[in-house]
């Protein structure tokens, strides 16, 4: 079967086989069309993609030579065959082009589809579902994404969303793992993540109940230190309530912070010590619309 991948380097695959091309120019063109898949782009956006604010004056000219080279690429792949076919793959609209990509072709797609189960799952409160699910979206994953393209103004905001969407799979991966008591197994994970987002909350919400839990209370404060310096250094903020309500928690030992306790409420671990779900839903109402049964 014919697959594209863009969260790692590029790469284009028909049985088994490679048919990614190699012309930076073309592999540019191709990421671009893929992460607009099923999308008439413009003739215009392309331009700016390639050559931001210094086209050429061939332009134009020199963005359909490289879309007749991609169906050439796509002509030879078995499943495509011919260059007709490739055409229909890779069609031309008025002022633009659409990549036609099937269900199960492209791996943002297949991120996308387990995410929303995990979410679904979550919101059914399956703790074990949702990590299993969240762990095969992140297993979708081989790097960072398009890493081996040369990135254009619109492709580096599609990376930088698709970052974003791995870091919130990530981030709901581990609050259904705390929920099933697996803190011990997350530690090395989550200082790890403290340690590339240090100013990343909720990461260090994890952290500080993962370590409460397996019983070190003196570092899950020296945590909250450390955040609260590096907040305060540069940019200077202090810590959210949230924060500084668990870190009364953690002085206190608050029963609401132990494993066996069940959350009710909350799907961050910031959210743990929100008692009124209308509280929850004015900090974090993308989670609280998933406690609802949105999956969107």
């Amino acid at each position: 079967m014919m697959s594209y991948e863009v969260l790692g380097p590029l790469a284009v695959n028909d049985h088994g086989e490679a048919f990614t091309p190699t012309a930076p120019k073309q592999r540019q063109l191709l990421a671009f069309l893929l992460l607009n898949a099923n999308t008439v782009v413009s003739i215009e956006s392309c331009i700016a993609e390639l050559w931001e604010d210094n086209p050429p004056s061939s332009a134009a000219s020199t963005l359909q030579t490289y879309v007749l080279q991609l169906r050439r690429l796509l002509a030879s792949l078995p499943s495509v065959g011919s260059a007709p076919c490739a055409k229909d793959v890779l069609r031309t609209r008025s002022r633009g082009y659409l990549l036609r990509v099937a269900p199960g072709q492209l791996d943002v797609d297949e991120f996308n589809s387990f995410a929303a189960q995990g979410r679904a799952a979550l919101a059914r409160r399956d703790d074990g579902c949702a990590a299993l699910f969240f762990r095969r979206a992140l297993s979708v994953w081989h790097g960072e994404p398009l890493a081996d393209v040369a990135l254009g103004p619109r492709l580096r905001a599609w990376v930088a969303g698709l970052e974003e969407r791995r870091l919130g799979a990530l981030e709901q991966r581990i609050e259904a793992d705390l929920r099933l008591g697996t803190h011990h197994e997350v530690l090395a994970e989550l200082t790890a993540l403290v340690a590339a987002h240090p100013t990343h909350e909720n990461f260090h919400a994890q952290l500080v109940l993962a370590l409460y839990r397996c019983g070190r209370q003196a570092q899950a404060l020296q945590v909250i230190a450390r955040l609260r310096s590096v907040l305060n250094t540069e940019l200077g903020l202090e810590p959210s309530a949230r924060m500084q309500q668990l870190h009364q928690a953690v002085l206190t030992c608050d029963a609401r912070l132990d494993a066996s306790v069940e959350w009710p409420e909350s799907v961050l671990s910031l959210d743990l010590l929100a008692e009124r779900r209308g509280e929850l839903a004015d900090l974090a109402p993308g989670f609280a619309r998933c406690l609802e049964g949105s999956t969107a």
